[in-house]
């Protein structure tokens, strides 16, 4: 039976780690993939493929390509792509680092780990700005709709495309902002989350309003903050059934549209993004048949 992966479209655990591997040697990719191949796939992990891993095969996913670096509105927005993508989830963080490990093990020498982020889940799903995250996220068969590719063929059908940037914040800048400006970055008020009709057009919600779109561009999040030393902030994760739902939103925060930006930029920034596919599953195993690794 061919599913989604399950992680994808549950609620966040109270911890993750993201988990980023590059190509070690092109000559191993195809034993590393079929080991990936072998994992049990439950909704305590997502998978993603990236385009230069694709690339080194000789092949395509419709709808995949590497994220774009951009510079807009003086803001820079970097591309970093990877070849695979590991998203742990869990409620103990130990369980989750002996899993990275085992993991880590299985996909070498075909991979190396080129990247490790940490992260929690902050009172009831708040960034550390003290918002709340996610607050339009699409729920049911609307989440669904949003996120899962369908009528696409087997092999695709059931698959996802995730969008995943860190963000660092600048905490110094938050605190130094009033409250009553740090609601306008939002466009809600930080004690009942409630937006406001006074908020300006540069606010987050009026920003990334997914009805406002035409098509209207809703995306699945899964956001959870980090930190590393006295760094912190948030790992932003968007599953589409395509990427053009979050190109229209991100593009409008940067202001295309209109030359307006969004307010969140006046405390934190991208610090690097990537585009993966997640492939569909069947059997509780990875579904990589149109890939046809075995013999390319």
């Amino acid at each position: 039976m061919h599913t989604t992966q399950t992680g994808i479209l549950v609620d966040v655990t109270k911890m993750a780690r993201y988990l980023e591997f590059s190509i070690d040697s092109k000559s191993d990719i195809k034993t590393a993939l079929q080991a990936t191949a072998s994992i049990d796939v439950s909704e305590n992990l997502v998978i993603g493929i990236g385009q230069s891993l694709l690339d080194s095969l000789g092949k395509e996913i419709p709808g995949l390509y590497t994220m774009p670096a951009q510079t807009a509105a003086g803001i820079d927005v970097p591309s970093t792509p990877g070849a695979l993508w590991c998203w742990l989830r869990g409620n103990d963080r130990g369980n989750i680092f002996h899993r990275s490990r085992q993991i880590e093990n299985m996909l070498a020498p075909g991979f190396v780990l080129s990247n490790v982020i940490d992260s929690f889940q902050y009172d009831e799903n708040r960034d550390l700005s003290g918002y709340e995250d996610g607050t339009e996220n699409p729920e049911g068969d609307n989440a669904v709709q949003a996120a899962i590719v369908q009528n696409r063929g087997a092999g695709l059908d059931g698959g996802s495309f995730v969008v995943v940037q860190q963000w660092l914040h600048d905490f110094d800048k938050l605190d130094e902002m009033t409250s009553s400006e740090r609601d306008d970055v939002i466009g809600r008020h930080v004690s009942d989350n409630e937006e406001f009709d006074e908020a300006p057009e540069s606010a987050h919600v009026k920003r990334t309003a997914q009805e406002s779109f035409s098509p209207e561009a809703f995306v699945l999040r899964r956001s959870m903050p980090w930190t590393e030393g006295t760094d912190a902030g948030l790992v932003f994760v968007s599953f589409g059934h395509s990427f053009a739902a979050f190109e229209a939103l991100f593009n409008r925060m940067l202001g295309k549209e209109d030359a307006i930006s969004d307010g969140l930029f006046t405390f934190t920034r991208p610090i690097s993004g990537s585009y993966y596919w997640c492939p569909p599953v069947k059997d509780g195993k990875l579904d990589l048949t149109v890939l046809d690794f075995t013999d390319s």
